[in-house]
């Protein structure tokens, strides 16, 4: 039976360390609640829209921890290809296998070459492979020597599956395009099979993030649900809804410190809204700087907002190259 988020909106999630990053706590609101279950409802992948520092990417994170589902991700960059994300075939280690098997005129028979160079042993399952079907990906994995995606703990693959496809708008219009097939019918082909791999009995629950730099092809997003993250435009709302952050993140900050350094980002932000050279600082630099500010000087609320000033303009991107 399908489980869903049953999270309350505004009831902040302890998420537990993810490689090297510092532990997180996620504050789901309503409609990231409402999105995340339409989508495991409808089986269909959720796009993830809004500028960067909205918490995008945290939001698949925080519902694999929630749903205890397992965790893989994959960070799209210009060079990235559909086929990357359902599997990768290392061609050039297979060729080097077979010149160093000639080159040393091993003792291994005919028969025995095929099989130390056959495709499935150098064929890694991808992102969606692992979240279509986890056991088949762990069998193929094994066959390549590659290990299974890290999980934080309680996230169990029997769960089922999240995957994060994380800035696709980065790639070229061929890579979202190239995923029609494998989102609309579950299923795929991996070089060298002869039968597809097909989803496992919990369907996954896919979310693609998009930082709106390139526009997404129609058909691609025809095939997801999709939910817009958005900061407060009023000066006084955003800096209710970062202290309030702060507060569910670092609860034992001074008050006074959470609330400057809320309203030195709204006037970051104010300030980079003319000029679409500066992106605008975000919920995530405010997270950061309030962090820094707190190791820096943990024990000494006065400090602290000493420390505001300077050390914003290295947190706030806004700031980089300014004089």
């Amino acid at each position: 039976m399908m489980q869903f988020l049953t999270t309350h909106p505004g009831q902040p999630l302890t998420l537990a360390p993810l490689g090297s990053q510092p532990e997180q706590v996620h504050v789901f609101d309503q409609d990231s609640i409402y999105a995340i279950n339409a989508a495991l409802a409808a089986r269909r992948p959720l796009l993830v829209l809004g500028e960067p520092g909205t918490g995008k990417s945290q939001l698949a994170l925080a519902a694999a921890s929630a749903l205890r589902r397992a965790f893989v991700q994959k960070v799209v960059t210009a060079r990235t290809e559909a086929q990357d994300l359902v599997w990768h075939f290392d061609a050039v280690s297979r060729l080097a296998e077979a010149q160093l098997a000639g080159a040393l005129k091993s003792e291994e028979n005919h028969t025995q070459v095929r099989e130390r160079l056959a495709v499935e042993n150098f064929l890694t399952p991808g992102p969606l492979w692992w979240a279509l079907n986890w056991g088949c990906a762990k069998t193929q994995a094994e066959k390549a020597k590659s290990p299974p995606p890290h999980q934080p703990p309680g996230c169990d693959p029997a769960n089922g599956c999240v995957v994060l496809i994380d800035e696709i708008d980065k790639a070229e219009p061929e890579l979202p395009n190239g995923l029609l097939e494998v989102l609309g019918n579950g299923e795929f082909t991996p070089t060298g099979w002869d039968k597809p791999v097909k989803s496992a009995d919990t369907p996954p629950l896919i979310i693609i993030t998009s930082n709106e730099e390139r526009a997404l092809p129609a058909a691609f997003q025809r095939r997801c649900l999709a939910l817009r993250l958005t900061l407060p435009t009023q000066r006084d709302a955003l800096i209710a809804h970062l202290i309030a952050r702060g507060q569910a993140h670092f609860p034992n900050a001074s008050a006074d410190m959470l609330a400057r350094a809320a309203a030195q980002l709204a006037d970051d932000r104010q300030a980079a809204a003319g000029d679409i050279a500066r992106p605008k600082p975000g919920q995530a630099e405010y997270l950061d700087l309030v962090r820094a500010i707190i190791t820096l000087a943990p024990d000494a609320p006065e400090e602290q907002v000493r420390l505001i000033e300077q050390i914003a303009p290295f947190v706030m991107k806004t700031h980089r190259g300014e004089g």
